[in-house]
């Protein structure tokens, strides 16, 4: 899975810009912890798993010049850390052509990166400041 950097800079209380090469959006959490400029973090997973299984739904149905008119995902977090993924195909599709495309639907990168372990490595970043700015309470 190629990506581009992804960089997230803090914003009032909770609110995050995110950006993602030339585009940005928001990430926040509802009221009363801040004041729901975005999707949550966890939604925003899910919409990556959402996203990422239609495109491959569709890729496939495409390349094999089914009749899929139209796909529908729903995904939401359940019980014991479980997300439920809800598939919708529409079209007049063999019973073996809506199998396909279901399996098609858990290869997607994002299914695969989270339906198996992952390492994450953190590295603390010492960012520069710019010239002009004031000395903090560490610069001598």
């Amino acid at each position: 899975m190629t990506t581009r950097l992804v960089t997230v800079a803090e914003g009032k209380r909770l609110t995050r810009s995110i950006a993602i090469g030339t585009h940005t959006l928001a990430a926040d959490e509802p009221e009363p912890l801040s004041t729901d400029l975005g999707p949550t973090p966890g939604e925003l997973v899910l919409a990556a798993l959402g996203s990422c299984t239609s495109m491959a739904v569709r890729t496939l149905a495409d390349r094999r010049g089914w009749p899929l008119d139209r796909i529908d995902v729903a995904v939401r977090f359940g019980a014991q850390g479980r997300i439920i993924k809800n598939i919708g195909l529409t079209g007049d599709l063999e019973p073996a052509q809506r199998e396909q495309l279901m399996a098609a639907a858990a290869r997607c990168p994002v299914h695969r990166l989270l339906t198996r372990q992952t390492t994450i490595v953190t590295v603390p970043a010492l960012l520069a400041e710019p010239e002009d700015a004031p000395a903090g309470p560490l610069s001598a």
